[in-house]
């Protein structure tokens, strides 16, 4: 992505953070944990290689497909899955924007979109996560402890982890959009 490289850092810390989180949330007990931690996990190691600031290293111009293809192919996962409710609809979402970024990437590299202003897809995509980041921040406000209260098994079992971990990527994914 284009912009400072301190922040792409971050993104890249931040990011690959998370996927590692949610690749310990595949041993959950809980069954739904275990069906979202995967595509989590590629989203959030895959949007730390495309953070990687540019002036560190720019990826051939072959990795960008490569990665429409497997964003690609975790949109349609997604879209099978949203069937049944849950995330999926989000993760349908968030695969669709990571195509788009690595075909815009792919077509003007070092130029993002070449001063033409903001596209309407990236304005509807920036306008989705932001919303995100709102509702999912004022669900992670805490609420009190109910005494003696039903306590999870173990850190990787607690859904308001997993969704801090759906936050942090949509943050991410925000300034993404915005350097793009």
């Amino acid at each position: 992505m284009h912009g400072p490289a301190t922040s792409g850092w971050l993104l890249v810390a931040l990011c690959a953070a998370t996927g590692a989180y949610c690749l310990l949330r595949l041993r959950s007990g809980v069954e739904e944990q275990r069906r979202t931690a995967g595509d989590e996990a590629l989203m959030g190691f895959g949007m730390a290689a495309m953070a990687v600031p540019a002036a560190v290293y720019t990826p051939p111009q072959w990795a960008w497909p490569v990665y429409a293809v497997v964003f690609g192919a975790a949109g349609l996962r997604a879209l099978w899955a949203a069937r049944t409710g849950g995330h999926h609809l989000h993760h349908l979402v968030g695969a669709s924007a990571m195509v788009y970024m690595a075909w815009a990437m792919a077509a003007a590299p070092g130029h993002g979109h070449g001063g033409s202003g903001l596209p309407p897809v990236t304005g509807a995509l920036l306008l989705y996560f932001t919303g995100y980041v709102l509702l999912g921040g004022a669900r992670l406000v805490p609420v009190p402890a109910v005494a003696g209260g039903p306590h999870p098994a173990g850190w990787g079992d607690r859904p308001e982890l997993a969704r801090a971990c759906r936050l942090s990527m949509s943050i991410a994914m925000v300034a993404m959009l915005l350097t793009l």
